[in-house]
């Protein structure tokens, strides 16, 4: 009986597809909570500035 042969390249069937570990290395990594923080900090500014220009609260 003919043996296979293992080539260790991932599945056959995700011929095409990229290897999302590899790429993994070079991406920038941000914690959700810094990513939550600084969308509230940025609201926060914005009421600010709104309430400093009479623009709010808007009747």
């Amino acid at each position: 009986m003919a043996q296979k042969k293992s080539s260790g390249n991932g599945l056959m069937s995700s011929a095409g597809l990229m290897r999302y570990y590899e790429a993994d290395k070079k991406a920038i990594h941000v914690d959700p909570k810094t990513v939550v923080l600084i969308g509230i900090g940025i609201g926060i500014a914005i009421l600010i500035l709104d309430a400093n220009f009479g623009m709010w609260p808007v009747v």
